[in-house]
């Protein structure tokens, strides 16, 4: 299923994928700046959308920026709405402990993902159906699995662990 997506090129350069098969499209910075260790900013790209009703863009890390150089995304996934006709901004973070990261003009800073959404009614109940997992949230699966894929007890998640 392929979109047409209109995009307004203020500064920056047109999202594209680096490889066919490619979910996320690249973003480019409109902008440059030095990311201080532990600094955020939000960098510009110079691009606005015009997402089609039904869908949503995700913008999420590029994994060479965070495995490399600790840099991420505060808010990922960050969403643009169908309705947003606003330059995209993305607020990058660097993880980085010693080290500044410079960001230039047309650097790959984050990926757009663009996905069709449904929109849910919600009804209020007085009650929940059952299910296999309950109530069980953080942590309930433990750490590790054994080799069949079922989650294996550690001393320090066993409580979390139900047969």
């Amino acid at each position: 299923m392929t979109a047409n997506v209109e995009v307004l090129i203020g500064s920056g350069v047109i999202p594209s994928y680096a490889h066919p098969g490619d979910a996320g499209a690249d973003l480019c910075a409109g902008e440059s700046c030095t990311l201080a260790p532990g600094q955020r900013a939000t960098v510009g790209t110079g691009v606005s959308l015009a997402l089609p009703n039904g869908y949503v863009g995700f913008l999420v890390p590029r994994s060479g920026l965070a495995a490399k150089h600790g840099i991420t995304l505060v808010n990922s996934p960050g969403t643009v709405d169908a309705g947003y006709r606003g330059e995209i901004r993305v607020t990058l973070l660097n993880t980085d402990t010693e080290r500044s990261f410079a960001i230039a003009l047309g650097d790959r800073i984050a990926q757009l993902i663009v996905l069709p959404v449904s929109r849910a009614t919600f009804v209020p109940v007085r009650e929940l159906p059952g299910s296999h997992r309950g109530r069980s949230g953080f942590g309930s699966t433990g750490v590790r699995s054994d080799v069949s894929g079922q989650a294996s007890a550690t001393p320090q998640n066993e409580e979390f662990i139900r047969e």
